[in-house]
């Protein structure tokens, strides 16, 4: 059977919307099956809760250089291709994640996996392709809710897989699953002639040309870093939170709080609504009150559950709909360049994810859930303050 041609600016069925939120969040789900299960991970392997932590970090410097070396290449390549090459790669490292006998061998492992998880990345500016200029926030608000979605339901589900069968059986499960989505996207997605010609390593050097060019370009950036690191940061430290007294919840109690963030997607969804509506910068600094919310809402809830779980709804609601405005005005800047910018943003955020988690386990030190919650609030008035100085000038796809 031959693939299905579908050319740019055409209306993308609802199967296909579906099937692109679908891979792409199962894809990115495969970079926090481990954000649970740091403390049952780090009993079987003998290594601190603290030091466990770097299973996270490592995961998201992996999929900083994956993003940076592999996501352009679906401007030159055929991606009905690409994607189902990523999605067979990354079960491959899944499958050593699910075997490795000690933390350092693990450690390489997820880092391997973050490196080559990237599909979701590659559908993302596939789903801006496809869409009509008039649709293109909703049709890339639902792409991007479905990567909202895994990234959330993979706390849960790891959770509770590992709570019945052992931390290596969702590796197992995420390996099976990237080996399904890679022969039904593989028989699915459309062929799309490549947008443009380059060299690899001037394909590359054009990623950071773009950004130099488009003062807005840079302005999102630095947004999405900010956010990226600030939600990093806040769900790891939630792990060592609810693991700790008074909660000492189990792996798969701690799972499910991921199901709290689910309003999150649902809200990314009608943010690309707001965007196709020309509201997208009044919007983003609501987000931004709204992310400072949450951190002062947590800092004052640290042994009161609901008060933890309004935050992470907030935090969350807050967080997907700021990317998903971000994410779409970015890809209003240039067609022929949506893969390079999408490069550009993702791993700026996943830089910035590494870094968030990373300053977790020393501000947990220090001061514990209020410590890191105080850091998060000061770093959103950080971003209220870049959102309030940059808006003038960011119009573009606005």
């Amino acid at each position: 059977m031959s693939p299905p041609t579908t050319p740019p600016g055409t209306r993308p069925g609802r199967g296909l919307v579906l099937l692109l939120a679908v891979a792409a969040g199962a894809a990115v789900g495969n970079l926090y099956w481990a954000q649970p299960l740091l403390e049952v991970i780090g009993r079987e392997l003998d290594v601190p809760s603290g030091h466990a932590g770097w299973l996270v970090t490592a995961t998201q410097l992996g999929y900083a250089v994956g993003i940076l070396l592999i996501v352009p290449l679906g401007d030159v390549l055929d991606r009905r291709r690409l994607v189902p090459l990523l999605l067979t790669v990354s079960a491959v490292m899944l499958v050593g994640c699910a075997v490795a006998p000690t933390f350092p061998v693990l450690l390489a492992a997820v880092t391997l996996v973050g490196l080559t998880t990237v599909s979701g990345q590659v559908i993302a500016p596939l789903a801006g392709d496809l869409a009509d200029p008039a649709e293109r926030g909703r049709v890339v608000g639902t792409v991007t809710s479905g990567i909202l979605t895994g990234i959330l339901l993979s706390r849960t589900v790891s959770g509770l897989v590992a709570g019945a069968f052992g931390w290596r059986a969702i590796y197992v499960a995420a390996a099976v699953l990237a080996l399904v989505l890679a022969v039904v996207t593989w028989r699915r997605l459309p062929v799309l002639p490549a947008k443009t010609h380059l060299p690899y390593p001037a394909l590359l050097r054009s990623v950071f040309t773009v950004v130099a060019q488009e003062r807005v370009v840079r302005w999102s950036l630095v947004l999405g870093a900010l956010q990226f690191g600030l939600f990093t940061m806040f769900w790891t430290a939630l792990t060592f939170l609810l693991s700790a007294p008074p909660y000492e919840y189990s792996e798969a109690a701690i799972g499910l709080f991921g199901l709290f963030g689910l309003a999150g997607a649902v809200a990314a969804q009608r943010s690309g609504r707001l965007h196709d509506r020309g509201w997208s910068l009044p919007a983003a600094g609501v987000g931004w009150v709204a992310v400072l919310a949450s951190f002062v809402v947590a800092a004052v809830s640290g042994r009161h559950v609901v008060g933890v779980v309004v935050a992470i709804v907030l935090l969350d609601v807050a967080i997907q709909s700021l990317n998903i405005l971000n994410q779409t005005r970015l890809f209003a800047v240039s067609h022929e360049a949506r893969s390079r910018l999408n490069t550009a943003a993702i791993t700026t955020n996943f830089l910035a994810g590494a870094v968030g988690s990373a300053l977790t386990g020393p501000l947990w030190q220090a001061g514990g859930w209020t410590a890191v919650a105080s850091a998060g609030a000061a770093l959103s008035l950080v971003g209220l303050g870049v959102w309030a100085v940059g808006r003038r000038g960011a119009l573009v796809g606005s």
